[in-house]
């Protein structure tokens, strides 16, 4: 399993070998840049609060779906980097976060059940070495 951001087209595509199993529109940072390069899911929350920011850049989303957080040795974990399900808006396609990845609810929901580590319905769980996260690449410019 494999998912792609493509920055510069705003688009997502998840593969299971070569067979294409999610293709949709996504909406990256525009507030701050979503970070490039090969990352690993490290952890799966089903809902949680996010909030950052500060004066007008402040912003705070009670129960947030589908979280996938995201690492690599040079972006740490507690830096917050996530795919997740998006209620504030359906602007998808145009570059409209803090450094998130946001996707419809209903893809973020697909993706959140087919990724790795495997999580049962409304189960939250971390990466481990017998099921480690879904890598991820992340690449191109935001418009």
């Amino acid at each position: 399993k494999r998912i792609y951001v493509n920055l510069s087209s705003q688009t997502l595509k998840a593969y299971e070998g070569d067979t294409l199993f999610l293709e949709t529109k996504i909406s990256s940072g525009k507030w701050a840049p979503t970070p490039l390069g090969d990352f690993s899911i490290w952890t799966k929350i089903r809902a949680a609060k996010m909030s950052g920011g500060k004066g007008a850049d402040y912003y705070y989303l009670p129960n947030v779906p589908y979280i996938m957080f995201f690492s690599n040795s040079e972006i740490a974990s507690s830096r917050g980097f996530a795919l997740h399900g998006t209620y504030w808006h359906n602007n998808f396609g145009h570059a409209m976060s803090h450094g998130c990845v946001n996707l419809r609810i209903t893809d973020a929901r697909k993706l959140y059940y087919w990724a790795e580590p495997f999580t049962t319905e409304n189960e939250s769980k971390p990466a481990t070495k017998d099921s480690p996260g879904t890598l991820i690449t992340i690449y191109g410019k935001a418009p």
